[in-house]
Parts: structure tokens; sequence; C-alpha cells
């Protein structure tokens, strides 16, 4: 499992709940809270004064510990009985009071769990297949490379202020059972010509418009998983599109660029990312020649499943519809003390699964399910389903109320229900999948399911095709005539994806349509919504809160100039003059043209016009303008006749001067907090430590060591011996999350000079 060192800043906790403070006071306004609020994790409800805490758990995997403290956090700050386990393996607490959140996220953070980057436009919690580390048939524990990623892309300057946001999945073979096809980015293990690497998959997407990924990269070594994964999210960062919320996620580039297009830009940026992240610790995981095939249904087991490791079993817990009560979520974590077990999971079908149940344990371990009130997975009772209406803002039906009516049947079929069309329930994905809409009808508002049939996201399968929109009220008898005709109908051990292909669209349309059909006669008994006995509406609560705070094009044009930053100083490390010069300018013209945005001024492309630009449009601003055009100047001069001093020099200044801009960016706009992503100078003297006469692995020991005398931010010049030494030092104390600020080499030996990691 991660550090909690790595996940948890408690600086940042301190933070949000001075802003919370600050927005009661009346002195931070709702805009600047919003997006404060949303990078914390906390989501705004249909319900006025509460909210909902997303609890990110990387790859869904819990330990006791942290199962007692979301229970307490659900008893002790939340009006609410259950918490919710969702498709993307995160848990969900409602009814929180504002006031009460800052305390919330510190409890969370006392058990390494944290909501940070859980909303807004960032990388949202990263999913992986259930049995990772203990399936048969997978070629490596994909959990280790999960991990990496998730340490990688969280508070990442590139992924702040994405346009919209990014969904990540991992699976450990080809099956594919963390749905790879249905995300942003998917990430599949895979063996090819003897060799152990990664397949990657990009642009897939549910909810509006919903596309299967396209692979742009067959065959991905482990020491370019990072960048490949790096390369995917710059092409979004840098192309999608900001204005247009609803054509502003990743898939709508494919469409743009086509995909020999877009393989052709993800090569080009995955070069730049390579050579960037070069240093950077590769995860080596354990890979297995030899695997087992596994029979039956891929993905979360419904039943009780032997682990590759002999002796060792999974035992799952259905957990209705995904919600899950403090008792229920304490009597597991007893459960799991009592026989000695670390490993409790969040499934993509809102179940739980208890890992390395020994086998005389089995018996004890559903024994104690059972008293909960619990019990494993039962024929029929796969359905999962969105909060819907009962508490999200974009619910147009109670999804949550009509989930537990449904069953799969005796063919245990896969039912996903979603209260609209963004499809959090993943109907796309579902044997049979469903989401709520409104029609209106013969003057009235009929609450509808629009269908999905034959849908799998798993493996070398697809998205499900559309079918009829039927009047809520009827969907039940809608899905059990499919139901019905599966079972008369398929062949011999016929999956249901096979047969709803063999069967067709039209087939559907043709056994539907007599749900369809609406007459006079009909409407009062359609009127309502399931659990409601008043007659239907849509109620508007303002729209979702993805896109966040108000001025996102200076937001994100300040996050995308710190990760150029990370790249000038990356490439400067490793003597690539050039690639570092392109990203200091690029840093320098991406902060110039923020302040041209809230000047009302065009973007230029040229650094002396954005220059000139800002000595006219800003009255205030000439200083700064003067001082960009010098910088355009001596980056000109170092293009051609490169000096390592004088660009250290300008690298320093041009840093200090991003700062200013930023400080008249927030003057301006005080919606906006640019904190995360200015650069951080120092006004105090640097501290040197000479380590010059120590050599490797010691010097990096000795520097570790001397970190911990000084505080968080500090800026330590090292000076190391040149060479292998520097370069090894630097690499190792980057890797250990400190920033790497200058490098200056003079002949034998290196001065690096780092600040302090929180």
């Amino acid at each position: 499992m991660i550090d909690k060192k790595t996940l948890i800043i408690n600086d940042e906790l301190d933070r949000y709940e001075e802003s919370v403070q600050a927005f009661h006071d009346g002195t931070l306004d709702a805009d600047r809270f919003q997006s404060m609020r949303l990078q914390q994790g906390i989501y705004g409800q249909r319900q006025d004064g509460v909210n909902m805490i997303r609890i990110k758990i990387p790859g869904g995997r819990l330990n006791p510990n942290q199962a007692y403290t979301i229970a307490n956090v659900l008893e002790q700050h939340s009006s609410h009985v259950t918490a919710h386990i969702t498709t993307r393996q995160s848990v969900q607490i409602h009814y929180v009071p504002l006031a009460e959140t800052p305390a919330s996220l510190r409890q969370l953070a006392s058990a390494g769990l944290t909501s940070r980057e859980a909303c807004n436009n960032t990388v949202r919690n990263m999913t992986a297949c259930p049995l990772a580390g203990v399936c048969p048939a997978e070629h490596t524990d994909i959990s280790h490379h999960l991990e990496q990623a998730a340490t990688h892309f969280l508070r990442h300057p590139l992924t702040q202020h994405l346009p919209r946001k990014f969904k990540i999945s991992f699976s450990g073979c080809e099956q594919d059972c963390a749905q790879g096809m249905i995300h942003d980015l998917g990430v599949v293990a895979t063996r090819r010509d003897g060799r152990f690497g990664f397949k990657i998959l990009a642009g897939g997407g549910l909810g509006h418009k919903p596309r299967e990924a396209i692979t742009v990269d067959e065959f991905v070594e482990e020491e370019d998983l990072l960048a490949s994964m790096e390369a995917v999210i710059t092409i979004h960062n840098r192309y999608s599109n900001r204005k247009l919320r609803a054509k502003s996620r990743i898939k709508f580039l494919i469409e743009r660029f086509g995909v020999d297009g877009f393989i052709k830009k993800y090569h080009e940026e995955r070069e730049r990312s390579r050579i960037a992240l070069a240093n950077k610790k590769v995860i080596k995981g354990q890979w297995h020649k030899e695997t087992i095939t596994v029979n039956g249904d891929p993905g979360a087991p419904r039943g009780v499943l032997p682990q590759k490791q002999a002796g060792l079993n999974i035992v799952p817990v259905h957990i209705p519809i995904g919600d899950i009560s403090a008792t229920h979520l304490h009597g597991i974590a007893d459960i799991m003390i009592g026989a000695g077990l670390n490993d409790l999971r969040t499934t993509q079908d809102q179940n739980l699964m208890l890992v390395d149940v020994a086998d005389d344990n089995i018996a004890s371990v559903i024994t104690g399910i059972k008293s909960l009130g619990l019990d494993i997975p039962e024929c029929g009772n796969n359905v999962v389903a969105c909060p819907g209406t009962s508490t999200c803002r974009l619910g147009i039906t109670s999804s949550t109320i009509l989930g537990a009516k449904l069953s799969g049947g005796e063919s245990d079929l896969r039912i996903r229900v979603s209260g609209c069309h963004n499809g959090c329930a993943q109907p796309e994905s579902g044997d049979i999948g469903i989401y709520g809409e409104g029609k209106r009808l013969l003057g009235r508002l009929i609450p509808h399911y629009q269908m999905y049939i034959g849908g799998d996201g798993r493996g070398n399968k697809g998205l499900g095709f559309k079918s009829l929109s039927i009047p809520s009220a009827r969907i039940e008898t809608a899905i059990n005539d499919i139901q019905d005709s599966y079972q008369d109908t398929r062949g011999t051990n016929e999956t249901f994806f096979n047969w709803s292909r063999r069967k067709s669209e039209a087939y559907f349309n043709t056994l539907l349509s007599q749900h369809k059909a609406i007459a006079e006669d009909d409407i009062n008994n359609i009127i309502n919504d399931h659990g409601d006995d008043t007659d239907f509406s849509v109620v508007q609560f303002g729209g979702g809160e993805c896109a966040g705070a108000a001025q996102e094009t200076v937001a994100a044009n300040f996050a995308a100039a710190a990760n150029e930053r990370n790249y000038r100083n990356a490439f400067l490390l490793q003597r690539k003059h050039d690639a570092s010069l392109e990203c200091a300018e690029q840093s320098l013209r991406l902060t110039g043209n923020s302040l041209l945005f809230l000047a009302a001024q065009a973007a230029a492309d040229d650094l002396q016009d954005i220059a000139r630009d800002i000595e006219i449009a800003l009255s205030d601003g000439k200083t700064l303008g003067q001082t960009l055009g010098q910088f355009a100047i001596t980056l000109t001069q170092l293009k051609t006749d490169f000096d390592h001093d004088r660009y250290s020099h300008l690298i320093s200044d041009s840093d200090e001067w991003m700062q200013q801009v930023a400080g008249l960016c927030q003057n301006i706009d005080q919606q906006l907090d640019l904190s995360a992503s200015v650069p951080k100078t120092s006004t105090q003297e640097t501290i040197t430590v000479d380590l010059s006469s120590y050599g490797c692995p010691l010097h990096y020991i000795k520097a570790r060591n001397a970190l911990r005398q000084y505080q968080a931010n500090d800026v330590i010049k090292f000076i190391f011996a040149s060479g292998d030494p520097a370069r090894q030092a630097s690499s190792s104390l980057e890797s250990d999350g400190h920033q790497v600020l200058e490098i200056e080499e003079s002949g034998i030996t290196t001065s690096i000079s780092i600040r302090k990691a929180s």
C-alpha cells in the first residue's frame, strides 16, 4: 500500500481548514472556495448545507484500521447511515456538514487515507483488477505499478487543472478485468515475443457519446510506463477543449485527430516524457512466465475463489448497491483482525473482498459475515447502482430505489443502473444497463430509462448497443423479458455477450417495443418515478461541480508552466540543453499569456510580443514586460552559445518573475489561487553541505541524513563529485520527493540545490 507520508500533507489540511473558516466568515468568495473544496475531494450534494467526501482508494485496497476509520467518520460526522462504494473503487461519505469536513479529512489522514484530487478536473482514483497479486492468470501484480503512478501524478502540476477529469485503470493480464476499454487511459500487462511489458489504451469513456478506447501502444517496457502515461495525459491537457465542457474528454481528441494522428502525437510526447523521466526510479514487477487459465467469468469473484498462493482464498462480500453501514464496516474489520487478515478490497461491482483467507478459516469467516446480516454474492444480485437522485446534483431518476428491486435472474446477469446519462454505474458495460432520463410525452414529463444491451468492458469484448428508452414504471418487466428470451433462445454455454450480438439490435427493439408505446390512458400509471408518489420532475441544481473555479485558463496555464519547469530542470540535469531551453521558453510563454488573459488581451506566441503587450495593456506591468523582453533576448543567445552559469541565473530570475506575475494575477482576480503552481523562491541564505569526498552510495545516505536537520521548503546546496555520483544523488533525492532547483558543474565537483519536501 502507498506510504501515508506520500499521500498526506498536513499543511494542506491546515490550509483547507483555514479556507472553510474564511468562507464562513465571508472573506473567501464561493468560486475560489469551490475550487479548493473540490481539490480536497469535497463535493456538493442536492441537499443544502451538506457535502459528500470521496475517499480515494488506489486499486481498492484497505487494511482493517482504514475500514474502522471510514466507519468512525461516517458515525461521527455524517447524518447518513451508509457509506457508498463506487464503481471506481472509491468510498463516498454523504451528508457531512461543511464545518465538519476538515475534522473528517484529518481523521481519514490519520489512517493513511486521502481525498485529494478525488473530484475536480484531475486524475481520479486509479482502479485495478480486484484480483491483483492473487490471480493465477496475471502476468504480474499490477498494484505495484499502479501505486507508483498514483504517487507520481498526485499533486503533479500537469494534473492539477486538466480540461476535464481523467480516469485510469490497471490490469495484470489481457483479460483486462479493470476494463481499460472504458477509461481515458488503460494499462494492461502483456507478453510479447517472450518479453513482458504493457499495452496502452486511450480514449475510452462512457456518459455523453460512449467510446471504446483505442490501442496507442502495443508494447511498452517497464521503464517507459510512466512516460507513456504522462504522454497521454499531456495530450489531454494540451489539446482537449477547455471552453466546451461536453467535448473536453480525451475520447473527442481521437475523433479530432483521427486514430493515426492521435498515435503520432502520443509518440511525440512520449519521447519527450521519456527523456524528462529518465532518472525516475523504475518499478520492477515480478513477472510470471507460466500462468494458469482461469475458468469462468473474469473479474470480481461471485463466490469463494482459491488464490494462486496455495492454501489461501478470496471471500467476496455482497454489499447491496454498494451501500454499507458503519456497523458492517466495523464488523468486517473485526473479522479481519480475528482471522489475521490485512487486505480488504473494494471492487468495481460495488462489493468487498477479503483476501488471504486460509482454507481452514473460510467457514468461520463466512459465518462471521452472515452474523452481520451480510453474505457472499448470490445468483441474481450482481446489480450496480449510482446514488442518483438520493444525493447527486446531476441525478434525474432514483437509481438506488430501482436498483434494489432488480435481479439478474438465474443467469446472474450483470445489471447496471445509473440515474442520468453520465453513467457512473457504467451501464454501457453491463449485460443490461440503463440510465435515467426525462421524456415529455402527451404534454407530461415521464421518467424513462435508456437501455443498453450486451456490454462488457473486459478483454476483447465491447460496449453494449443502445436500444429503446422505456418508461421507468415498465423497466422491470422489460428487463425480465430480455432475461426470459436469453434463457429460452441461448445456445449451449453461450454467453450473454455473444447471444446479444447474435440476436442483433433490431431483435431487441422489436422485443421491447410494447413497453415503449404510451397511450393517453397509460399516463397516470407511468407518471411517477420509483419510490415517489408525486408527479415526476427534473430538478435543476446548476449542474455538477467538476468544472471547478472560474478562471480555468489562468490556473491551467500556471499548472502547465510548473510542469514545463520540472521538465526544464530534468533536461538540464541530463545536459539536454536545447530541450531545457524550450521548456524554459514555454513556461514563460504560458505565464505571460495568463497575464494577458486577465487584461482581456489576445494570447501571443513570441515572447517579445507578449512582453510588449504586457507593457501596453497593464499600467503596473511595465517592469514585468521589460524583464520578460530581456529573458527572451537571453534565451535566444543561449540557444546559439549555451553557458551553464548564465542559464542558471536566468532560471532563478525567471522563477522569481513568475512569482511576481502570479501575485499580480491574484490581485487582478482575487478568485484565483495559484499557490500550488508558483515557483518557490527563498530569501534566506542557502545552506551548503559539501559531500564531494564521498562516493556511491554513502554520498546519498549522508545527504538524506543531512536533510533531516532542516525544515520543509528549506533550500540546501549539496556539493558532490561530478559525473555519476552527482547524477545518481540528484535522481535519488528527486525520487524521495525533494525538488531539484539548480545544478551547477564546476570541474571535478557539481553543486545541486534542493528544496526539501514537505
